[in-house]
């Protein structure tokens, strides 16, 4: 089965073996936003995946 690139290039693995992800709509259009907001969007967020899913979207993972 072929790696899905768009979802990799999202991602990344620690050392330790979690999925570390960056969180959502921080490109553009961030001028009104309060720097509370516009922080806590800088900050990397960690979610669980399957086995299943991190062998398909993540190759290099066990």
């Amino acid at each position: 089965m072929k790696t899905n690139k768009s979802y990799t290039k999202r991602l990344r693995v620690t050392k330790r073996g979690k999925i570390v992800s960056r969180s959502p709509g921080q490109n553009h259009f961030n001028a009104k936003d309060s720097g509370s907001s516009h922080m806590s969007r800088k900050r990397p967020s960690s979610m669980e995946m399957t086995g299943k899913n991190r062998s398909r979207f993540l190759p290099s993972t066990n």
